[in-house]
């Protein structure tokens, strides 16, 4: 096996279909994967698809894992419901039984995974696993070698352990847990269980000829929690020294009918291999769209698998839709806020069919509960809103439509969501109490105590005014257009005058009343002394008698968390030069080795060390997040090297605990996958690095690059804009760009292009240091 770097890739592309009889081992055998380490074995993995999706331990266990609904967060979901706590397998050699739970090894690859365990010196077991794609089931292979010098009589026991169930917040739609209930179907020899009180089904069977029983507990089977089944299939095979057996598995549910969960199991079982090489295909077309080349072989393979990492969280869920989820295994539904982060990476990645679906879901579930614009903040996939959405997502949802459109060009959404947008920024105004231009409530901080004036609110409403003003002249609504870039204006000019402080050399946390803030510090200084920080109390306590000093009143901007949505004037382009400077330089003081400080006076003295945490929290966390937006922030405002010094520190969780994947909290807690890491990886190489800037609506395409040192021979190739697929190459001597739509514009803006430069070996036509193509392929000669 092998760990993914960019040469491999190529691996993915132009597989030889494999024959029905070969096994999933074999097949995938040359393919790019990434190993584990020993000491993460005990830790979560997941195979997923868009239907359903499967969560276990990398040492082939299925342990109740999870907080959101305690202890069944891990299993296998098909959403809206859960099918099956897990699986297992146990061998019956002679006198010896070996439960296949404790693998020796994890290997993951970008559409399965592979457990390998040695239960005795004369068998070796290879576990693979893989969900096809638009399928609500799964398929799980063994193979069970034969490493000695007699024949093995075995008896294998497959048990699933059943555990139908419904998702988070059911108990709103008044659906009730039943006990589960299951019969053998002996004409198709799979084992068909239902949940007694509700449509909800799973079936399970083998290749292989096999006997059945249920009982309450299995030899292998883990204690667990809920109302299941353990059911098992038994086969007894023979294997002769020095050779294998390959038994496969197929694992299907509906919560409709047990006539579909059969139907598709049968479709599982009559192609497994065809399905498996339907998947390898898309993720060969997945690597190759918007693909990166680029010396630093660590982050050209951590963007690659960032790609593959939100196609895992892909959650397509018949009666609400199909929309890109948040984290597993305790976000494994729709979040509004996460969305608009996430989608503008799918956006430079290609990935816009996606970005539409998720879109529109987001409206629909919004719509269920708000009238005026207001996009949700979080859902489950049974389609019940649990936030109906903070202050701060749906300015940045507005943000996002407009970047949507220049992507894409497409005016029909551009059409079909305008009335939201105005309709949000109506709301938006509603919630501005004092009239002073910001919107009073919590942002993406959510400290208890803290929902006043919140600069992430701030400046992304003042991002909304800006891309709703675009928005209005797109569709000729010019009195609309006018206003709403005047407020973006106005707006601009207040953050840097009113929430900038000069004392912190940093934007403000928040703007509240003196004897608000100083509630707030007390509240800050009882945290920082619960986890230990002495030098944020004291920090706080000299803050609070400056505070404290004040003569009146009134509103004003305040840094007492450092908090990391300071930096979003940064991120969006908003602060003045002199001010980001000054706030990119305080910004590194909150950083570790993996990232950026959620909340700066979390930081730890003692950097660097990663820990296992005894209970889900926040505090303390540095996340990916922040990191993302502080390597943008540095990029656009010319400091590529250090935005790839964030790049790098992302890195350094990335594969640290799940191989081929970024943990929500750098390196090693909360969501094993998280939805915004793509726009943390993505955003910073593709918009900023390559400058790449989109017009799909004009057929317009710029490319601005700012490479990082050392970034000498540098690709980008097949980036989607509209129905344009763009390959842009930078070498030491030159530029290459390609394009399939030969009429689109492409302006290269670089300080390199110089009088002598040359285009397709005649003299260019330069206006200042920008170059302006057409055609389908063009070279550049610096």
């Amino acid at each position: 096996m092998k760990t993914i770097f960019p040469t491999l890739l190529i691996l993915l592309v132009g597989c030889s279909s494999p024959s029905p009889t070969e096994s999933f081992e074999g097949i995938l055998t040359d393919l790019p994967s990434m190993p584990g380490k020993s000491e993460y074995l005990g830790t979560p993995y997941v195979t997923a698809g868009d239907r359903l999706y499967s969560v276990g331990h990398q040492d082939g266990s299925f342990p109740d894992l999870g907080w959101h609904v305690t202890g069944e967060m891990g299993g296998i979901w098909d959403h809206p419901i859960k099918l099956m706590d897990g699986f297992t397998l146990g061998i019956s050699a002679g006198s010896m039984y070996y439960c296949l739970n404790d693998a020796q090894e994890f290997i993951n690859f970008p559409m399965a995974n592979q457990h390998r365990f040695y239960p005795s010196e004369a068998i070796a077991v290879i576990r693979t696993q893989f969900v096809p794609d638009q399928k609500e089931g799964m398929i799980i292979e063994y193979v069970l070698k034969n490493t000695g010098d007699e024949a093995l009589n075995l008896k294998v026991d497959f048990t699933g352990m059943v555990d139908l169930r419904p998702v988070w917040l059911a108990e709103r739609l008044n659906q009730t847990d039943g006990q589960d209930l299951a019969d053998f179907d002996e004409v198709n020899g799979t084992w068909a269980a239902r949940d007694s009180l509700n449509s909800w089904h799973t079936v399970f069977g083998s290749d292989q000829q096999v006997s059945a029983w249920s009982q309450p507990k299995t030899e292998c089977s883990d204690e667990r929690k809920g109302k299941g089944i353990d059911l098992t299939l038994q086969s007894e095979i023979t294997i002769p020294p020095g050779e294998q057996k390959v038994l496969k598995y197929f694992i299907s549910g509906s919560y409709k009918s047990q006539a579909q969960a059969l139907e598709t199991y049968k479709e599982l079982k009559q192609s497994p291999n065809s399905l498996l090489q339907q998947k390898m295909d898309r993720y060969s077309e997945l690597a190759n769209t918007a693909r990166l080349t680029i010396p630093d072989q660590e982050i050209e393979a951590m963007y690659t698998w960032t790609k593959y990492n939100t196609d895992w969280l892909m959650r397509d869920v018949a009666n609400q839709g199909r929309g890109l989820s948040a984290g597993i295994p305790d976000y494994p539904w729709w979040f509004g806020t996460d969305n608009t982060y996430a989608l503008q990476g799918l956006l430079a990645t290609g990935a816009h069919e996606e970005v539409k679906a998720t879109i529109e879901l987001l409206l629909k579930l919004s719509e269920s509960v708000n009238d005026n614009g207001r996009i949700m903040h979080e859902a489950s996939t049974n389609g019940v809103v649990f936030n109906p959405g903070n202050l701060n997502t749906t300015p940045y949802f507005i943000h996002l439509l407009w970047k949507y459109y220049q992507w894409t060009g497409d005016t029909d959404m551009l059409r079909k969501t305008y009335p939201t947008v105005q309709k949000g920024l109506q709301w938006l105004e509603q919630e501005d109490k004092d009239g002073n231009g910001y919107p009073d409530g919590a942002g993406m901080m959510e400290i208890h105590g803290l929902h006043s004036e919140m600069i992430d609110v701030v400046v992304y409403t003042q991002a909304a005014y800006d891309a709703a003003s675009k928005m209005a002249n797109a569709l000729g609504d010019s009195s609309a257009s006018k206003s709403y870039q005047q407020k973006a204006e106005l707006l601009s000019k207040k953050i840097n005058d009113e929430w900038w402080v000069p004392s912190a050399g940093s934007f403000a946390d928040f703007r509240a009343t003196r004897v608000e803030t100083l509630q707030l510090i007390d509240a800050a200084i009882v945290r920082a002394d619960t986890i230990q920080k002495p030098w944020a109390v004291e920090e706080l306590k000299q803050l609070k008698a400056q505070v404290g000093r004040l003569r009146d009143n009134r509103v004003q901007s305040q840094v007492v968390h450092h908090n990391w949505v300071v930096n979003t004037p940064m991120e969006l382009g908003i602060a003045d030069v002199d001010k980001a400077e000054q706030a990119l330089e305080t910004a590194r003081k909150y950083t570790n080795p993996f990232g950026m400080y959620v909340t700066g006076i979390d930081r730890d003295e003692n950097q660097g060390k990663a820990s296992k945490w005894k209970s889900f929290s926040y505090v303390g966390a540095v996340m990916t997040l922040p990191t993302g937006v502080q390597a943008i922030s540095e990029a656009r405002y010319g400091h590529p090297d250090a935005s790839l010094d964030y790049l790098k520190k992302l890195a350094n969780g990335f594969g640290y605990a799940l191989p081929g994947s970024m943990y929500e909290v750098s390196p090693d807690y909360g969501m094993i996958v998280q939805a915004w890491n793509i726009y943390a990886v993505a955003t910073p190489i593709v918009a900023h690095y390559f400058g790449l800037k989109p017009e799909a609506y004009n057929q317009t395409v710029t490319f601005e690059p700012h490479f990082p040192t050392g970034w000498d021979d540098v690709k980008l190739e097949n980036i989607l804009v509209g129905d344009n697929l763009i390959s842009f190459e930078k070498t030491k001597s030159g530029f290459t760009i390609t394009q399939t739509q030969p009429e689109w514009k492409i302006l290269l803006i670089s300080p390199e292009l110089q009088k002598s430069t040359l285009v397709n070996g005649q003299p260019a036509e330069l206006s200042s240091t920008t170059l302006v193509l057409t055609g389908l392929r063009n070279e550049i000669t610096l």
